[in-house]
C-alpha cells in the first residue's frame, strides 16, 4: 500500500528548478563577497569576473593592520555576549514564571512582550538615546546592551513562553515530590529539558545584536566604542573606493555566526520546531 502521493515529473522539475533558483538567489551575495574579498585589489575594478582569481590576502591585511577591526571586532563580541546572558537569565525567569505559575495578567505580559518586538528598532533608538543622555551612559557600551535586549528580550520570552508551554508539568511535579524545591526542580529537570529552546534564543540574540546597525549608529558616537557594523561602514569615504577591505571584514563578521549554526544547528532547528507547535 502506497503511502505517498505519487507527484507527476513535471511537477517535481518545477520544484528542483524553483529550488535552484532560490539557491542561487540567496547565496550569490554569500559567493560574491567571498570572491570579492580573496580578490587582487589591482584587479578588482577593472576585471569583473564571477571566476574568483587572481588570489591575494592583502584586503584582509590591510584591514587587521591599517584599520580599527580588532578593537571593533572585541567591541562586538563583548556587547553581543553580554546581550545574550542578559536575555537568556530574564526570558527563562518570565517565561517559567508565565507558564507555571498562577500571575493575573499573564496573556497582557505576553502580548506586551510581542508588542514591544513589533516596533522599529529606529523608533525605539531615539528616545532610549534621550534618556541614557540624560543619567550619563550616552556612548557606552552598557547603553548599547541595554538597548539590543529591547528587542531580543521581548522575542526570547515569547520562544521560550511556547516551548515551557510544550513541557509536562508532571516530571517537574515528580521531582518536587523526590524532594526537590521548584527551584531544585527547575534547574535539575526543567533547564536541561529547555535546553534546544535555550539554545534558539541564545543564537537569535546574538545575531541580532551582533549585525545591529541602528542601535550601534545612534547610540556609540567615539571610534574606540563602535561595533563591527558601524566600523566597517566609516571605512567607505566619497571619493574613495575600498570595497575589498569592506567585503573582508564583512566575510569576519559572518564567519562567527557560520560557526555557531555549524555547531548548534540541530539545537536550533529542534528549539523553533517546538515553540511552533499549535498551543
Amino acid at each position: 500500500m502506497k503511502t505517498e502521493l505519487e507527484v507527476p515529473l513535471s511537477s517535481r522539475l518545477a520544484l528542483y528548478v524553483a529550488m535552484a533558483v532560490t539557491l542561487i538567489y540567496s547565496f550569490f551575495p554569500v559567493y560574491w563577497m567571498l570572491v570579492t574579498s580573496v580578490r587582487d585589489p589591482k584587479v578588482l575594478y577593472n576585471q569583473v569576473s564571477l571566476i574568483p582569481g587572481p588570489f591575494s590576502l592583502e584586503s584582509y591585511e590591510t584591514l587587521l593592520a591599517a584599520t580599527d577591526y580588532p578593537t571593533w571586532f572585541t567591541n562586538s563580541v563583548v556587547v553581543a555576549s553580554v546581550t545574550v546572558v542578559i536575555t537568556l537569565i530574564f526570558s527563562v525567569l518570565i517565561a517559567y514564571a508565565v507558564t507555571r505559575l498562577h500571575l493575573r495578567g499573564k496573556t497582557a505580559i505576553i502580548g506586551s512582550m510581542l508588542l514591544a518586538y513589533m516596533f522599529p528598532p529606529l523608533l525605539v533608538a531615539i528616545p532610549l538615546y534621550t534618556i541614557f543622555a540624560q543619567i550619563g551612559l550616552a556612548n557606552t557600551h552598557f547603553a548599547l546592551i541595554l538597548s539590543h535586549c529591547t528587542i531580543t528580550l521581548p522575542l526570547g520570552v515569547w520562544l521560550l513562553w511556547g516551548f515551557f508551554k510544550q513541557l509536562p508539568i508532571d516530571v517537574e511535579q515528580a521531582a518536587m515530590v523526590d524532594g526537590c524545591s521548584r527551584l531544585g526542580a527547575f534547574f535539575r529537570v526543567v533547564l536541561p529539558l529547555s535546553l534546544p529552546g535555550v539554545t534558539t534564543v541564545a543564537i537569535f540574540s546574538f545575531l541580532l545584536s551582533w549585525t545591529d546597525y541602528t542601535f550601534a549608529l545612534v547610540m556609540i558616537d567615539s571610534d574606540d566604542q563602535k561595533t563591527l557594523p558601524v566600523g566597517l561602514e566609516t571605512m567607505t569615504g566619497q571619493y574613495e573606493l575600498r570595497d575589498g577591505e569592506l567585503m573582508a571584514g564583512s566575510t569576519l563578521i559572518a564567519l562567527p555566526l557560520l560557526i555557531l549554526f555549524i555547531f548548534l544547528n540541530r539545537y536550533f532547528i529542534h528549539g523553533l520546531a517546538a515553540g511552533a507547535v499549535k498551543r
